[in-house]
């Protein structure tokens, strides 16, 4: 039988992102983005992925396996790493997919982040917001930016999430790590208990519903550093997904919010590397201001996208100026670049004209 331990080295060991394991097919490792088998193991059987699930699901996650079919949670290997863990059921059978936690909090200049996104940290009120699709380091963006508060500023963190990741120590600031399922029952009630604990900055790990979403932009409005994630990607998208979780008579209103809550949005994916070797971050930044704070209230998102791309000198970034720059540095090939912009044929002629 299968070791999950043996595994989880393994992964650890090649530097994968992911471990899948499904009834039927050999271990699966994702390294750079591809999905590789792991040698010299056989397709697994319904006993050998329960006997795994029995292994690592906390009681708690057993019973949620049970009545819903899927349970999530963290999971850590000794001291050797750290997993995010999500058991699911699929053709009635059970299936594992692990995501490693990288074990080190990189820098700015490690994930490329642009320098002014560090100026947004200083900040004492407002709602960031990280978005970008499964998988493209929200989760370590956000671990970074909170790792520079907590080194730079005295005051109280409060994280939200489901399960927590990043372990963070006390350095110069006061950090509250809360594990929805485990301290916590939802998101929303969080949510509401920690505008009592004296927070000075939130990280909301999800917004996943609408009562999550009206308490981080009320908390953002009333004094505090929010930050949440969103699976979406460019800027005015994510404000009309913020938007439209709203009933239409309501929409007016969460406009106006949301207009002065809103402070910036940055956007990412992950693009594989000119030499194959593993992948680059590509980030689109959008900061509020005047013309941007109009444009959200008057319902013309997409007219954001104009804003950014003249407001370079601020700070702003178009996505697909991120692309151009990776690719003329030669960190990811040309059709790497083409592949994963927003509008292609605007990048295909900036190419011919030398821009």
């Amino acid at each position: 039988m299968p070791d999950i331990n043996a595994l989880m080295d393994t992964c650890l060991e090649r530097s994968a992102s992911d471990l899948h394991l499904s009834v039927g097919r050999c271990p699966v490792l994702r390294i750079s983005g591809h999905l590789v088998e792991v040698e010299d193991t056989s397709p697994l059987s319904d006993e050998e992925v329960d006997r795994m699930v029995e292994k690592i699901a906390p009681e708690r996650n057993h019973r949620e396996l049970l009545e819903s079919g899927t349970t999530d949670f963290g999971y850590a290997h000794g001291d050797k790493c750290r997993f995010r863990v999500s058991i699911l059921t699929q053709k009635s059978h059970r299936g594992i997919v692990m995501r490693l936690i990288p074990q080190k909090l990189l820098s700015f200049e490690q994930i490329g982040l642009p320098d002014s996104v560090r100026n947004l940290l200083t900040m004492h009120r407002g709602l960031v917001l990280v978005t970008g699709p499964t998988g493209s380091g929200k989760t370590t963006t956000l671990a970074t930016m909170l790792d520079w508060i907590n080194s730079n500023r005295d005051v109280h963190i409060i994280t939200i999430e489901d399960p927590v990741e990043y372990y963070h120590s006390h350095h110069l600031a006061q950090v509250t790590q809360r594990e929805v399922g485990t301290d916590v029952p939802s998101f929303a009630e969080a949510m509401r208990r920690a505008l009592r604990q004296d927070p000075d900055v939130i990280l909301l790990g999800e917004m996943r519903d609408l009562e999550t979403t009206s308490a981080a932009i009320t908390a953002a409005e009333t004094g505090h550093l929010v930050f949440g994630t969103l699976h979406t990607t460019g800027a005015s998208r994510t404000v009309d997904r913020i938007i439209d979780q709203y009933p239409t008579d309501q929409q007016e209103q969460i406009r106006s919010q949301l207009s002065v809550a809103l402070v910036a949005v940055i956007s990412q994916i992950l693009v594989p590397t000119a030499d194959g070797e593993g992948r680059v971050a590509a980030f689109e930044v959008m900061i509020a201001n005047p013309a941007i704070e109009n444009h959200i209230r008057k319902c013309e998102t997409y007219k954001i996208q104009s804003v950014i791309q003249t407001s370079r000198r601020s700070g702003m970034a178009l996505m697909d100026d991120s692309l151009l720059e990776l690719y003329r540095g030669g960190r990811i090939t040309k059709d790497a670049m083409l592949e994963h912009s927003f509008d292609r044929r605007g990048l295909e002629s900036r190419l011919g004209a030398g821009a």
